[in-house]
């Protein structure tokens, strides 16, 4: 059985996408094998595009362990820039485990980087939607949770994948000590998040910027993670920390713009970003898989110039 299977990557957060016909492969196992880096560098996760019956696709994001994501941000802008270009359309719908999301061509990032848009939902800060556990409370809102820092404050939010979300000095972002031990122990047995957490700190740089690294549930930290950098913005714009609907927001793997609207109880979020082709691969599955690169493509380093220019790095 033969694939084609391309490697992408929004804001530097790698995949490998593979279309399938249906659940015809065990994804989970095929996911863990092509993410090791022996694969070619190996890749932060897999997105599986398979049918929908009511939507112009379905996504499935499988972790680099194996384990399923009922979202992924920056995957998804991947997946939309595949179908909408298999399809020849501008914008359509993608079916996710949570929710049917709306995605659209967005113009340039910066120039020669085309942009997608994608619908984050749903929203909730009901710790139940984590899940989290503290203090029998039913949210987890700008405060400070002394068994986590005696220092820092947090906000628990789902988008629908779980984010700890902390407004951080610029040191917790230079020396991400801290926050790498914090994220280890919730994705580990502990009494506040039995599935695990993504943990997030946030710098502001700006009243419309803001420099996000998150430790990612199921993968570690990584380049950049779309649902958690559209639930920085949330948590920043609440606490007003940005007073701009639109959000610029910084990462290790380049930026991302997210577009806030609070109306009463209603939020609506999406998140613009490139999605880029790395190169193309042939996977064969028999006895044992084999990888075979097929191309390379000459985006990823017209992508890190043009990001390079315009990026901040810590």
């Amino acid at each position: 059985m033969k694939y084609d299977v391309l490697k992408v990557q929004g804001s530097g957060n790698t995949f490998f996408l593979i279309e399938g016909k249906n659940d015809e492969l065990n994804w989970s196992e095929i996911g863990k094998w092509l993410c090791d880096p022996a694969q070619y560098g190996g890749a932060d996760g897999l997105l599986v595009v398979l049918p929908s019956v009511h939507a112009d696709a379905k996504m499935r994001v499988i972790n680099a362990d194996g384990s399923e994501a009922s979202m992924c941000g920056n995957g998804l802008r991947c997946v939309a820039r595949y179908v909408l270009n298999k399809l020849g359309k501008d914008q359509g719908i993608i079916e996710t485990m949570k929710a049917d999301l709306h995605v659209a061509r967005q113009g340039e990032l910066v120039e020669g980087i085309h942009a997608f848009a994608v619908e984050i939902a749903p929203v909730s800060f009901d710790l139940a939607s984590l899940p989290m556990v503290y203090n029998a409370q039913h949210t987890l809102i700008d405060e400070q949770i002394a068994d986590f820092s005696t220092e820092l404050r947090y906000t628990a939010v789902s988008v629908p994948n779980p984010h700890l979300i902390s407004i951080v000095p610029k040191a917790y972002i230079e020396d991400f000590k801290h926050q790498e031990q914090l994220a280890k122990r919730l994705n580990d047995e502990n009494n506040y998040t039995p599935d695990g957490v993504n943990v997030s700190y946030v710098y502001p740089i700006s009243s419309s910027e803001i420099f996000v690294r998150t430790y990612e549930r199921g993968v570690g930290f990584t380049n950049a993670c779309g649902t958690a950098m559209t639930a920085s913005s949330l948590v920043a714009s609440l606490l007003h920390i940005v007073d701009e609907n639109m959000v610029t927001v910084y990462n290790p793997g380049g930026f991302v713009k997210c577009h806030v609207q609070q109306s009463g109880t209603e939020t609506k979020l999406s998140l613009i970003g490139n999605a880029t082709y790395i190169a193309l691969y042939e996977l064969n599955i028999d006895d044992e898989n084999h990888l075979y690169i097929k191309e390379e493509l000459t985006e990823q380093s017209e992508y890190l110039q043009k990001i390079k220019e315009v990026c901040i790095a810590f």
